[in-house]
């Protein structure tokens, strides 16, 4: 074989490879000889291909997310999804297979090697299409949602900028904006059954080519869940009946009694799928009101991580200096947040859709958390040792939000010492309604994917997910509102984009918890714990991981009732 020239160094001029000019790179490293003399060299090399492949990937990706109706970048991204994505798969598996088979075991490779011996299992050449045929069935999802607007007050807007009225003390005006926004999504309500039609057959034979029962057992393999089962997930979803539902109840009953109202509807206080009432704040005080622009948002962002960590600040601060930030919301640009990786650069980027609410500086702490593992991993010498999985993944997100509250009010911060406590009241309260409605979308989610049949028909959706909403969610009065209860699951993308991910987020909520619980006794011992457990990348079992931050990997009545006992007195504290 001729000698090959050197990779590029980034990813400006690889994008535009083809595959006939990749496949020589994976070739010459599936005949490359492997032993123990040569393993480091060819993973440093293998490593090295792979970053380059899966930065392309992310960025295509950023940039179908940064605007929905560019056809010219969706067309790159879907000729990369079909030209490009299965070969690559493919060729990556011979790899593996390639190391597998050699017996070889370097040193800190015992966990990539777990996984790739999963993944090798899992592999079927004919399910490559499917997978790129489901990815661009989520693209079409977030197209029709990204389309979303509005008329309001004789002005087109969209229905993401509809919520700066969540929290707006007018509950009349509350009402109203939570109506528009559903009005436009059950709107939707035929386009999203029908794609959800499409979508599913195709899952159940991605799981049927694997030779597995269903797709739930596809996913447990796909996601690495080596540490905990489907019946784990079903605990988790009793102890949150258990212990947070009650916790909620009573929460609801003493807002019910400060905003002097005879019931909470879905504009009083969080429906999580459309995110309304979060804030509403009995006093009628006006809602917070953090910062006037992304660039503000930005520059307190970055003085709350520096108090939080020198370190993890100037971090930060690169972000900035490297347009590795887009967080204003815009028309066209697809919804929700996300952190991605460039992994040639070991670089994190930010995605979001800033609207000048209190959500904004949640969500640029938490993705700011995902910004910093990236930042953690980079060390580790192999692209391969920074897989780590969403269940620590957001540990890393979730505490940093917990661990910047002392300095939401401090100098440089986004409020006062009032609003910064009710800020973090708020936050609290969120943890608490968020576990229920996590119950709701996990469960639906076992439900639809070991139900057959079933699942297929919109109408047997609607009912579970009402069942459910009634179940975890029964402090609500959603009288007269039928429609819209039922077809909240057409508002979870996650359903759509990232099936059965989303427990991850309650049981990383529960280790984050347990963060803040330490960061309350030592803050400094509490921020270098975790900071130690992100910098393992993937290189323990998740076990080990939490135990590096000091926390436990839990789905026990017990362990969530004692944080939410620490919620509630920490929420009494600040009420007083």
């Amino acid at each position: 074989m001729a000698t090959l020239a050197p990779l590029p160094d980034t990813t400006k001029e690889f994008i535009n490879w083809s595959w006939e000019q990749i496949a020589p790179y994976f070739a010459e490293l599936a005949a490359r000889p492997l032993t123990a003399t040569t393993v480091n060299q060819w993973l440093k090399d293998w490593s090295n291909l792979s970053e380059l492949m899966q930065e392309c990937s992310n960025r295509l990706e950023v940039a179908v997310s940064q605007d929905t109706a560019d056809k010219e970048v969706e067309t790159r991204f879907f000729n990369f999804l079909d030209n490009i994505q299965p070969k690559w798969t493919t060729a990556e598996q011979q790899l593996k297979e390639k190391l597998l088979a050699s017996g070889l075991e370097p040193q800190g490779f015992e966990i990539p090697l777990r996984n790739m011996r999963s993944e090798a299992a899992l592999f079927r050449e004919v399910n490559l299409p499917l997978l790129v045929e489901l990815t661009k069935l989520g693209t079409e999802y977030d197209g029709i949602k990204g389309a979303q607007t509005v008329n309001w007050d004789g002005k087109e807007i969209t229905v993401m900028q509809l919520r700066p009225y969540s929290s707006n003390p007018d509950r009349n005006l509350r009402e109203k904006a939570w109506r528009a926004a559903v009005d436009r999504n059950v709107a939707d309500r035929q386009a999203i059954n029908a794609l959800w039609q499409k979508v599913l057959p195709i899952r159940w034979q991605v799981a049927k080519n694997a030779g597995l029962k269903d797709f739930r057992e596809y996913i447990w393999r796909s996601y690495l869940r080596f540490d905990y089962t489907p019946e784990d997930c079903l605990r988790f979803h009793d102890a949150i009946e258990q212990t947070v539902v009650p916790a909620v109840k009573r929460l609801a009953e003493r807002k019910r009694a400060a905003l002097n109202i005879e019931s909470i509807r879905p504009w009083d206080m969080n429906s999580s799928d459309m995110s309304f009432g979060a804030n509403v704040d009995p006093k009628a005080r006006p809602p917070l009101k953090p910062y006037q622009t992304a660039t503000e948002l930005e520059q307190k962002a970055a003085a709350i991580f520096s108090q939080v960590d020198p370190e993890l600040g100037e971090e930060f601060e690169m972000m900035r200096r490297s347009n590795l930030l887009d967080l204003d919301n815009r028309k066209g640009k697809a919804p929700g947040g996300y952190c991605t990786s460039f992994p040639r650069e070991r670089r994190p980027f930010i995605f979001m859709n800033a609207v000048g609410i209190h959500d904004d500086v949640q969500t640029l702490l938490h993705e700011g958390g995902h910004a910093f593992h990236v930042f953690e991993t980079a060390h580790l010498p192999y692209v391969q040792q920074t897989n780590y999985t969403m269940e620590i993944a957001e540990v890393a997100s979730m505490a940093m939000e917990l661990l910047a509250q002392p300095y939401l009010a401090s100098d440089g911060g986004y409020y006062s010492k009032e609003d910064a406590a009710r800020a973090t009241a708020e936050h609290l309260e969120g943890m608490l309604l968020f576990w229920p409605y996590m119950a709701v979308v996990d469960a639906f989610q076992h439900w639809a994917h070991t139900s057959g049949e079933l699942a297929l028909d919109p109408a047997n959706l609607d009912a579970k997910w009402g069942e459910l909403y009634d179940r975890f969610m029964n402090w609500q009065d959603w009288s007269g509102l039928d429609d819209a209860k039922v077809t909240g699951w057409q508002r979870k993308l996650h359903i759509f984009r990232v099936p059965f991910y989303y427990v991850e987020y309650g049981i990383a909520q529960l280790g984050a918890a347990q963060v803040w619980r330490n960061s309350l006794r030592d803050q400094a011992a509490a921020t270098a714990a975790y900071r130690k457990a992100l910098a393992l990348g993937g290189t323990r079992p998740l076990p080990e991981l939490y135990a590096a931050a000091g926390i436990k990997l839990a789905f026990d009545s017990e362990t969530l009732g004692q944080a939410v006992e620490l919620i509630e007195e920490t929420l009494h504290k600040l009420d007083a």
